[in-house]
This record gives C-alpha cells, sequence and structure tokens, in this order.
C-alpha cells in the first residue's frame, strides 16, 4: 500500500510539473505576443509599382521604378517611414502594354488596404484608366507625361500630370530651337524672329504617347511662323530608314525626337548615316536617357534633349540612398553604373513628389496612421517646392520649383537642356530653367468640353468646400496655415 501511494504520488508530482510547465510556457507566450503584438499590427500604407522590367522599353522602367523605391527604402530604413508610418508596395509587370496595365491596376488597388495612388509610366494606361481612378476616387500620377487636358484639376481631380506637360515640353524646345539659331537666352529670345519660314519635323513613337498633343506644335508653327511636319515611327522604332528617307527629302532646320526605347538610338544612328547632324536632332523628355545614347556610341555626340531632371550624383538625398543602400546591398538597380543616370534620378524626384503628397495630407490628418486615397490627393494638389523645401529634402539642382493647386495639375512648367559628349560619356546642361508658356486658357477650354461631353460632375475651386473637401466629407479637419497653394 505503501508503495502504490508512492507511486500516486509521484504521478501528481508529474502532473503538477506538467501543469507548472505548461503554465510558464503559457506565460513566456503571452509575454512574447505582448511584446511582439506593437510590431505585428504596425500601421503601413501601400503604394502599388506598375513597373515594366522586361521587353523594349525595359530601361526606362527599371530606372524610373528603381529610383522611386529608392527612395521609399531610404526613407524606410532611415526614418522608419513617413510620419511614423512605413511605405509597402508589391510590383506587377505590365511590359507597358495598356491591356495588361489596366490589369495590375485592378489586381492591385485594394490590396494592403487600398493604394495611395497609382502611377504607370505610360500614357495609354493613363488614358485608359482615367475614367477609372476617377469612379475609384485614386490619384493617377503621371510625371512629365500624360494627356494634356489633365492639367485642370477642376475636371480631372485625379489626374496628376506633375512636372512638366507635354505642350510645356513643346513650348520650351521651340524656345531653345530660337536660342540655338540666335544664341540669345530662350526665355526671352523672340521666336518669330528666329524661326520664321524654318521647317520642323517631329518624329514621333506611333503610341498614344507618341501621338500626344501634335497639334499644338502645328498651332505653334501658324503662330510663329515655321512649318510643321510629322512623321510616325511604328512600335518598337527599330527600323527607320523609311522615315529618315522623307526627312531627307524635307531638308528640316531641326527634327524633334519624341522617341521611347530601343526607337531613340535607332534614331540617332540612322541620322548619322544619313548625314543629317545630330546636333539638330532635339530629343523630348523620353529621349533624353543615358540608355538613349549610349547604344548609338559616336552617332549620339552632340545629340541634345530636354530634362526636368539633370544627368549625375550630385546632391545629398542621392548621396543618402548610395551611403544607405547601395554600400549595404539593398538598392534596386542592378548596375550601380546606373546611379545618376536621367531615368533614376527622374524616379528620385518622382519619389520625393510622391511623398510630399503624404506629407501633406499628414499635415492635416495627422501622422503615425494609414491615410486614405482621397487624403493623399488632396496632398497631392497641394505640393509647394520652391528653393528651401528643394533644399529640405535634399535635391537642390535635381528638383525644379513646382506649384500644384487645385486648378493647375502640372505644377512645375521648368525644364532644362542637356548636351551629350560621347567621349566623356555624360550629359551637360546647357540651358538655365526655361519656364514654358503652354496656352492654358486652350488647354482648360478642351478641358471643359470633355467634361460636358462626358457628362462630369462640375467642380468649383473657388469654392473652398469643393477645393479642399473634395469627395470627402463637410467635417474634415481644417487646412492647417501654410499648407495650401491656392492662394499662392
Amino acid at each position: 500500500m505503501q508503495k502504490k501511494i508512492i507511486v500516486i504520488h509521484g504521478e501528481e508530482n508529474m502532473l503538477q510539473n506538467k501543469v507548472a510547465k505548461l503554465s510558464c510556457l503559457v506565460m513566456i507566450l503571452s509575454v512574447f505576443f505582448a511584446l511582439t503584438t506593437p510590431v505585428l499590427s504596425e500601421e503601413t500604407m501601400y503604394i502599388p509599382i506598375p513597373s515594366y522590367r522586361v521587353g523594349p522599353y525595359a530601361a526606362g522602367g527599371t530606372g524610373y521604378y528603381g529610383g522611386i523605391l529608392d527612395y521609399y527604402s531610404l526613407l524606410n530604413d532611415r526614418d522608419g517611414g513617413v510620419g511614423g508610418v512605413k511605405l509597402t508596395w508589391s510590383e506587377c509587370e505590365t511590359e507597358y502594354s495598356v491591356e495588361r496595365g489596366v490589369e495590375c491596376y485592378k489586381r492591385m488597388k485594394d490590396r494592403d488596404g487600398g493604394a495611395l495612388f497609382f502611377d504607370p509610366l505610360s500614357v495609354g494606361i493613363a488614358i485608359a484608366l482615367n475614367e477609372v481612378v476617377r469612379a475609384d476616387q485614386i490619384a493617377q500620377i503621371t510625371v512629365n507625361h500624360g494627356m494634356s487636358e489633365t492639367i485642370d484639376g477642376e475636371v480631372f481631380p485625379f489626374a496628376f500630370p506633375l512636372g512638366m506637360g507635354v505642350p510645356d515640353e513643346y513650348n520650351a524646345t521651340v524656345k531653345f530651337m530660337a536660342h540655338l539659331q540666335t544664341g540669345e537666352d530662350p526665355n526671352t529670345v523672340d521666336i518669330a524672329a528666329a524661326l520664321k519660314g524654318k521647317t520642323i519635323v517631329t518624329l514621333f513613337h506611333g503610341s498614344p504617347y507618341g501621338k500626344e498633343a501634335l497639334g499644338y506644335m502645328t498651332d505653334m508653327g501658324k503662330e510663329y511662323g515655321f512649318k510643321h511636319e510629322t512623321i510616325e515611327v511604328p512600335h518598337p522604332g527599330n527600323e527607320q530608314q523609311a522615315q529618315w528617307l522623307k526627312i531627307r527629302k524635307i531638308k528640316p532646320d531641326f527634327v524633334f525626337l519624341r522617341g521611347w526605347g530601343v526607337m531613340n538610338p535607332v534614331a540617332m544612328q540612322t541620322a548619322s548615316r544619313m548625314g543629317y547632324p545630330v546636333s539638330r536632332l532635339i530629343g523630348n523628355i523620353w529621349s533624353n536617357s543615358d540608355e538613349d545614347v549610349i547604344p548609338a556610341g559616336g552617332a549620339a555626340n552632340g545629340y541634345q534633349a530636354i530634362t526636368t531632371h539633370p544627368a549625375g550624383v550630385f546632391t545629398r538625398v542621392q548621396d543618402e540612398i548610395i551611403k544607405e543602400l547601395y554600400n549595404n546591398g539593398k538598392g534596386d538597380l542592378q548596375d550601380k553604373s546606373r546611379l545618376g543616370s536621367v531615368y533614376h534620378n527622374l524616379g528620385i524626384t518622382a519619389g520625393i513628389m510622391h511623398v510630399e503628397a503624404i506629407k501633406n495630407a499628414q499635415k492635416r490628418w495627422g501622422e503615425g496612421k494609414r491615410l486614405t486615397a482621397q487624403q493623399v490627393r488632396w496632398g497631392f494638389e497641394n505640393i509647394r517646392f520652391d528653393e528651401a523645401r528643394i533644399a529640405e529634402v535634399g535635391a537642390e539642382g535635381l528638383l525644379g520649383p513646382m506649384l500644384v493647386t487645385c486648378k493647375d495639375h502640372v505644377g512645375g512648367h521648368n525644364s532644362k537642356f542637356q548636351k551629350w559628349d560621347a567621349t566623356k560619356r555624360q550629359w551637360e546642361i546647357v540651358t538655365p530653367w526655361i519656364t514654358s508658356q503652354a496656352p492654358t486658357d486652350k488647354l482648360f477650354a478642351s478641358a471643359e468640353k470633355y467634361r460636358v461631353a462626358n457628362r462630369i460632375e462640375q467642380r468649383d475651386c473657388n469654392d473652398p468646400q469643393q477645393r479642399d473637401n473634395w469627395k470627402l466629407s463637410t467635417d474634415e479637419p481644417a487646412v492647417p496655415s501654410g499648407v495650401s497653394t491656392w492662394d499662392s
């Protein structure tokens, strides 16, 4: 009996030990989950990346989105995100296809609490989504491109062609051509006196992007007395013999290259073979990258192009990206030699614009929490980059002045021109900032026609409620002093 009691006592001890151990385990797990719960529930804000890393336009896609993601990563690593909230993202490969771009948008817009905005880097995708994003109330960003009428925030409150519109590009390019003719300051040169009787050919990519606002260049020809002709290059642009035979016959004073991808170096090489001076071949904003000129070799020497974001590594923000990311094996670019390239620099400036919109919204709705797409849309509509703010973000010389308003969704209208030195393999800036003088009255009138034809709800930027609370409730927080750009 005594022995049995001992055995029973031992079983009781074993049971007690097991209970004690389980209790300890529960306590440990409770402490663990208590400690980790704040991390698991940490607020984040999601941004979709509709990239194109393959295909004939991959150089643009990898550079642009590489710059954006490097800027996001810098803020996450260095600052813990934006206003205490980390940025998250996922990629969807579009291959620069409109159909794929639309599908990527549909797939990503509701992910991870909802997209803050959408930046497709494609005129075709953007045009296809203009009314979709209106219905979904998500801002669509088209830096230096997009449908020209989307400048008008009253008609297109969810479209932001930030930086420079297509008509701005045409206007600045004509000023630069007049400058080349006379040597005068491109901001003050008499365009009519310089270009009257001249001939300009626009060689354009056979896509919605390439065809955008061609009529505006023709209208300028009528205004200033030069003849304008257009020649299309079918996608992707690796065969241009027939087009350059036409150009040789026309004998233009300038050729304006609205190219993309492989079309650009082929244009330079073909021009050289045809005996056309490359110094008279002027590239647009998507024909201005290292990836455009390097493949053309010596044929690109002396080629000039417009830019809103000079090439090179010369700013604090770039130095910080290299120090924090690339020196630690975390940068997005696979080829470090592309640091400072035009596309990567453009991506950094786009990332800065994206984040500035988020910070604007946080000034009104608060930090440390997820924002909505409608709140960030308001943030985009109040972007202000003066010299002081550009210096604060470390982008002096890289980012030009901007003032986005309820009515003007471009905000920049400034550009420079650069010249390629094939021997040194580098760009040289050859002009000061040129301020474009695009006819906004015509663009606004065209936008209004679009609104009426499509029965779009009218918005009045002079009405504070419609200006500051568009698609928001009527009891939103007041706009903080100094944040709104409307009265600037």
